[in-house]
């Protein structure tokens, strides 16, 4: 059997290197195709009781600025947020059981009445967290730390899709495919690439990615019951070969 080959559209920093060096070592051909590039925006978290993360990104920036938390409490979205935070040796006082906005709006809910409330996050987030804090009765404010934007290299999984090139997909969120779907447009492509996304197995992380990809018209082959990017490669290469052997 020939090695699948799979596009990989993470962000065009560490992560890409990792999701290819990982889809390698599952015997894979990757494809890697950025379609996203973090933009700092130069914004730094303000003063507040709590402290709210959604991504490691987000981390990493306010590190950078070398942002303190002092006695607030933090709080993260997410696994991979809560260790980044952990690894630039900050506590972690509050991570849902659910990896959503939603769920962090229900873990806080009934003690964040009349305190002030920082979400420091990309400009793309949603306003599950803003109205639900400020309906708890929270001072909320947002710090919009980065933008993800297109690179202007992007676009050589679009083509490979439309000419049948490629085994699977592996969309991470939401804006990858917008920027995916984007792209197909800007070239008059849109039914072309719907037809060839038919054949290869769409793997997407997460309610609000697969939720877009639905909303397109599209069926995903692989959700997984987390937000780790090994276990979304791993299962789509898995339905990728299972696929290939019932031929």
């Amino acid at each position: 059997m020939s090695k699948p080959t799979v596009a990989v559209l993470r962000p065009d920093d560490n992560r890409i290197d990792e999701a290819v060096e990982y889809l390698r070592s599952r015997g894979v051909s990757p494809v890697a195709d950025p379609m996203l590039t973090v933009c700092s925006t130069g914004e730094t978290p303000t003063a507040a009781d709590y402290y709210v993360f959604t991504s490691r990104t987000g981390v990493q920036i306010a590190a950078d600025q070398d942002w303190q938390p002092g006695r607030a409490t933090v709080c993260a979205v997410g696994q991979q947020t809560a260790s980044a935070l952990r690894v630039y040796g900050h506590s972690v006082d509050v991570v849902p059981s659910t990896f959503t906005s939603a769920g962090l709006v229900e873990e806080l809910a009934a003690e964040v009445s009349g305190a002030t409330v920082e979400i420091a996050r990309s400009a793309h987030g949603s306003d599950v967290l803003i109205q639900g804090l400020e309906a708890a009765g929270a001072d909320v404010h947002e710090t919009q730390l980065y933008r993800l934007e297109r690179p202007k290299s992007a676009g050589r999984s679009v083509s490979l899709t439309i000419d049948g090139q490629l085994d699977g997909i592996l969309f991470t969120s939401p804006r990858t495919v917008g920027h995916f779907f984007e792209i197909a447009t800007e070239q008059d492509d849109a039914a072309e690439l719907k037809r060839g996304l038919e054949e290869p197995v769409i793997g997407a992380i997460g309610a609000p990615t697969a939720r877009v990809i639905r909303d397109i018209g599209l069926e995903i082959n692989i959700t997984p019951d987390s937000v780790d990017f090994e276990q979304l490669a791993r299962l789509t290469v898995q339905e990728i070969r299972n696929g290939a052997s019932t031929r």
